[in-house]
């Protein structure tokens, strides 16, 4: 039976699961450089063959990667949410930006929403991001959602690193999760430009 795949909204953005029309969007960055940190670049039938599992994997899991839209004009901008394909040994928090639309804190605001819904709602305890150790804005991204690099985690293929989430009782009502929210409210005011530190 097809999964109910819930929309998820916060002030600038609606989440919603991957759908067809979504696609040319997603063949567009994985078969580009964007890509480099998650291997690729993609060839065509890579890029269809991961999309369909971006599909599937919500009917496996029950979760999955919802596509990011602007809540105004309905642009898709990225994907975020939960991933745990076959070998990966915890379940992952993870997210992409499309290259038009990065620099704007979108992933910051899609991934604090998809960690509050998988830790609210579907229970999770704990949650880790799978990490190039190049990928230096994701890792400053991880950081920012108060992810600390946790040397003990077992790696995907041992070339990644893995930065692990705080708990929901340690996000619950604190310094971050109050910080996180101020950020936000910031980036969504368009006279608002931070520097030093990337913003995706």
């Amino acid at each position: 039976m097809p999964v109910n795949i819930p929309t998820l909204e916060t002030k600038r953005l609606v989440l919603r699961g991957p759908e067809p029309q979504d696609y040319p969007n997603f063949k567009s960055t994985f078969t580009s450089y964007r890509a480099r940190f998650m291997g690729g670049p993609l060839n065509d039938y890579e890029t269809w063959m991961l999309y369909a599992a971006e599909i599937g994997h919500w009917q496996i899991r029950g979760y999955g990667m919802w596509m990011i839209h602007d809540k105004e004009t309905d642009k898709p901008l990225g994907m975020a949410g939960g991933w745990k394909p076959a070998k990966w040994p915890e379940p992952e928090l993870a997210w992409i930006i499309w290259p038009e639309t990065a620099g704007k804190g979108y992933a910051l605001e899609a991934t604090n929403v998809v960690r509050s819904y998988l830790y609210n709602t579907l229970g999770w305890e704990t949650a880790v991001s799978y990490l190039d150790p190049k990928n230096l804005d994701s890792i400053r991204l991880a950081e920012r959602l108060g992810a600390k690099r946790d040397p003990e985690a077992v790696s995907v293929d041992g070339n990644d690193v893995v930065y692990r989430h705080p708990s929901p009782a340690r996000l619950k009502d604190t310094q971050l999760s109050h910080g996180i929210a101020m950020e936000l409210a910031n980036y969504a005011d368009p006279l608002f430009k931070p520097k030093g530190f990337a913003l995706d």
